[in-house]
């Protein structure tokens, strides 16, 4: 079971700590608990509750009207507002209801109709890069169980390989870009991401996924000879190797514009090399790989 501050109740429903708190004693909305210390936490009932109503709130229905609902009913009145919204936000509540309950087949259901609904680049770049984002704060604060990590990460993963199966081969003639972690980097879910960008954009693709030697990316280098490189960095290097790290990319591959992204490059002092070029989201990738 997750517990959960007030702090991260507001991150993860969008209301704010201080109203929380007026609804809890005006209306009674929720009930924390008390650790041994007495300090307040939150139950996944509670932060499942909040959701809900921050949705419904979001769409004025006014908390007076809310609080008389019971559980059922405010359930059902937020599938159905999901069902005919088209807004960003509501799909992505329901993502991450979905996954605190660990429901597979729901969390399937809004996946797959989304991408019907919007397309699969726009439900990736406008509603799951958000959802994983939004869904950060539980992992910083250890409220996301290895189970639901590997839950969440292969049913996004299994719709982003099937999307790239999908894509043509491009000819043999176009810009190659090659694709790869660094050892020890097990995030793959952005790489996979850009992987279908590239693919898409009619890219020679070469993919090496996770945890790539540096001598078997330098292998497969010097046979192919990619115009680009791209990589993502969450878990490693850590911050006191990632600075010689990108040198070494930087010098190594030194004919080649390498692309780097991912979280772990806010926590080192980073360089700047003439041939490196950071990016932030899919966004900054597409034009880069357009350019």
């Amino acid at each position: 079971m997750g517990r959960y501050s007030i702090k991260e109740l507001e991150k993860l429903s969008g209301i704010k700590a201080h109203t929380i708190r007026i609804w809890e004693k005006r209306h009674r909305l929720v009930s924390p608990q008390r650790t041994q210390t007495n300090i307040r936490y939150y139950s996944d009932e509670d932060l499942k509750k909040i959701i809900n109503v921050s949705v419904l709130n979001n769409h004025g229905v006014k908390i007076s009207r809310i609080v008389g609902l019971s559980l059922a009913d405010l359930n059902q009145k937020v599938s159905e507002l999901s069902e005919t919204n088209n807004t960003i936000e509501i799909h992505i509540d329901q993502l991450v209801l979905a996954m605190i309950d660990l429901e597979e087949e729901k969390f399937e259901k809004i996946l797959s109709n989304l991408i019907l609904k919007f397309g699969f680049e726009r439900t990736i770049v406008e509603i799951v890069y958000p959802f994983l984002e939004k869904i950060g704060v539980l992992w910083l604060t250890n409220n996301i169980s290895p189970a639901q990590e590997h839950f969440i990460s292969n049913l996004i993963r299994q719709k982003l390989i099937v999307a790239i199966d999908g894509l043509p081969l491009a000819p043999k003639s176009a810009p190659k870009i090659l694709l790869f972690l660094p050892e020890n980097e097990l995030h793959e879910l952005a790489l996979l991401f850009y992987y279908y960008l590239a693919k898409q954009r009619g890219l020679r693709t070469y993919y090496l996924g996770q945890t790539v030697p540096h001598k078997d990316l330098k292998s497969v280098y010097d046979e192919h000879q990619p115009a680009l490189l791209v990589t993502s960095l969450t878990s490693g290097p850590s911050p006191k190797i990632l600075p010689s790290y990108l040198a070494r990319l930087s010098q190594d591959f030194a004919a080649a514009k390498i692309l780097v992204s991912g979280s772990a490059l806010k926590k080192a002092r980073v360089e700047s090399y003439p041939n490196i070029t950071t990016f932030s989201n899919a966004l900054n990738f597409k034009e880069l790989i357009s350019n």
